[in-house]
């Protein structure tokens, strides 16, 4: 099919412009040219999306799609086919909220993967990583401390992967990228879905994680680490670690590392702010309640830290539940600290380069997949433009919104 949106103004997000007076030719899913009164095309459908903002599509760097509950250890007693129909619905709801591109560090496997791109089930394009990697007593160890028995949940219901020792991680990251992983997720430190750990807790040995970054790197694949602390970020970047999730309680050495080492840092602080407010109603157990606490005040200036050093930020949200309509929410809270522009580049251009979609996703360019999105107003003047769902998306050339008017 082949579509013409007239009469745009074009975010230009590398550039930092707004290109008036534009039009966006889509065609075979890609975009084919983007010009002025020029580009045509015969019998195209024409959307004029005059007076309105297009963008490209969103991109979130760290969701879970099968976390459809806050409780986590409860729903690893799930039917797996129980918990895929729901993400189901997730995932066709992110779609709606603009994120044509999501990456879950923990859950998805190449079967919602393949079923996105394959047409069965509506959704961004996932950049999978598997079972995420935890110790015993980690992060992804959701047993309450009652229970020894440990079972591995290899299908949807668990997020993690529970393996110790260098042979044992080894192999664990090894049968995550035989299914075809985009990247390998390791627990760094503790968090606060967790029963049993704390969130300052450090987890995995020095070895263990090299091993997990040796056998990534072999690969031609990258290792993200849940971290909060600064003693946790650092002895992952020094390992070879790429990406931070989280990063609430950085420091100076840890920003010296990430500019070092070239590494990604995703903050997730709408999942904080949502937690303390709506976790409980969603299944949060009170034991992470209490935890909650710890890494909400801190995240906000981790953040501002960070930008004000160059560390390259993605946009994040590691929502879980019902509490993924609140996926927006993230651009308002960045914003505090950060220019709209530098929010957007999160979610578009920057995310695509930790993807290793540079130029395929996250740009209005010819040649870039047809991820595009119409917002009324300009979200570099007001970011609050962002705040509801894009009055149009279309992914890979087909629309799965539509609130333009039309006469």
């Amino acid at each position: 099919m082949t579509t013409l949106l007239d009469n745009a103004t074009v975010l230009d997000v590398a550039r930092g412009e707004l290109l008036p007076d534009r039009r966006v030719l889509v065609r075979d899913g890609r975009i084919a040219e983007v010009g002025g009164r020029d580009v045509a095309a015969s019998g195209a459908r024409v959307i004029d999306v005059r007076g309105r903002t297009v963008l490209p599509g969103f991109v979130d760097a760290h969701v879970h799609v099968t976390a459809v509950t806050a409780d986590l250890a409860g729903q690893a007693e799930w039917s797996p086919t129980y918990v895929a129909a729901r993400a189901g619905v997730i995932l066709r709801e992110m779609l709606q909220r603009g994120f044509t591109t999501v990456r879950d560090v923990g859950g998805a496997d190449y079967g919602l993967a393949d079923a996105v791109d394959e047409g069965i089930l509506p959704g961004p394009r996932i950049r999978f990583g598997g079972k995420a990697l935890s110790q015993t007593g980690g992060h992804a160890d959701l047993r309450h401390r009652g229970r020894t028995v440990l079972d591995d949940h290899r299908c949807c219901p668990g997020l993690g992967l529970v393996c110790d020792g260098v042979d044992e991680v080894r192999r664990a990251a090894r049968e995550q990228l035989r299914t075809g992983a985009h990247h390998v997720k390791i627990m760094l430190s503790g968090g606060v879905a967790s029963p049993t750990d704390r969130v300052d807790a450090t987890q995995f040995s020095d070895d263990e994680i090299a091993a997990v970054v040796a056998e990534a790197e072999a690969a031609n694949r990258y290792v993200t680490g849940h971290a909060y602390t600064a003693r946790a970020i650092n002895r992952g970047l020094r390992a070879g670690v790429r990406c931070i999730e989280h990063g609430n309680l950085l420091d100076d050495t840890s920003i010296a590392l990430f500019r070092e080492r070239g590494a990604f840092l995703v903050p997730t602080l709408v999942t904080y702010e949502k937690l303390a407010a709506e976790g409980a109603e969603h299944g949060l157990p009170a034991e992470s309640q209490r935890k909650v606490g710890d890494v909400l005040e801190h995240g906000l200036r981790a953040l501002e830290s960070a930008h004000r050093a160059g560390v390259d930020i993605v946009f994040g949200t590691d929502l879980l539940g019902g509490m993924h309509r609140h996926q927006l929410d993230e651009f308002r809270i960045r914003a505090q600290v950060q220019p709209p522009l530098d929010v957007v580049r999160s979610a578009t251009v920057t995310a695509a380069r930790l993807l290793g979609l540079e130029g395929r996703i996250g740009v209005v360019a010819p040649g870039a997949e047809a991820d595009l999105l119409v917002v009324d107003g300009d979200p570099l003047a007001d970011i609050g433009v962002l705040a509801s769902a894009p009055a149009l998306v279309m992914k890979g050339g087909i629309v799965h919104r539509d609130e333009l008017p039309h006469t």
